[in-house]
């Protein structure tokens, strides 16, 4: 598998994952209604703009044959006030490729790339019945709060979970 910064040409396949990945990740947490009605085409519009942002950070696994399987992005969001920071934004793999190690892989290049900017805390928010956050904690995030949110008229809890040391992932292999 290969790792490398997304471009602009890769906005399409990008959305694609991203689609694929909220409808099995959210399957029983987002209602189906609003899964269903997700768009490629509409994701596709979303990661060219991601993508040519300057200040944001997109890293996508490819196959052996090229596809794109998996992606991370991350940079500093607006709300962020905390000096030296980040976000990770987002990260999926599809279901076929989890477990194989791309989710480690994409979050190292990300954090590469906020250690070059200087980013020693690192912020992540995920739902709290999405077991990523288990991914989260395994590289030594650790849960900061919780506030409730609605998604499509679900009400949810989003976790905000944060890195103050992102050693444990950048050594990892």
């Amino acid at each position: 598998m290969l790792i490398r910064e997304a471009t602009a040409a890769d906005a399409e396949e990008i959305a694609k994952v991203h689609v694929d990945c909220w409808r099995t990740t959210y399957k029983n947490i987002i209602p189906s209604d609003f899964l269903d009605k997700l768009s490629y085409e509409k994701r596709k519009d979303l990661w060219i703009k991601n993508i040519s942002k300057d200040e944001n950070y997109v890293f996508v696994a490819e196959n052996k044959d090229g596809k794109i399987v998996g992606f991370a992005d991350g940079g500093k969001r607006e709300t962020n006030k905390v000096n030296n920071s980040g976000d990770l934004t987002s990260i999926y793999v599809l279901e076929k490729f989890q477990r194989m190690g791309l989710g480690k892989k994409l979050i190292k290049e990300l954090f590469l790339k906020f250690e070059e900017l200087g980013f020693n805390t690192i912020f992540v928010e995920v739902l709290e019945d999405n077991i990523s956050r288990f991914f989260y904690e395994a590289f030594g995030a650790e849960l900061l709060k919780s506030e409730n949110i609605k998604i499509a008229g679900a009400d949810l809890n989003l976790l905000v979970y944060k890195w103050k040391d992102i050693s444990p992932v950048l050594l990892s292999k």
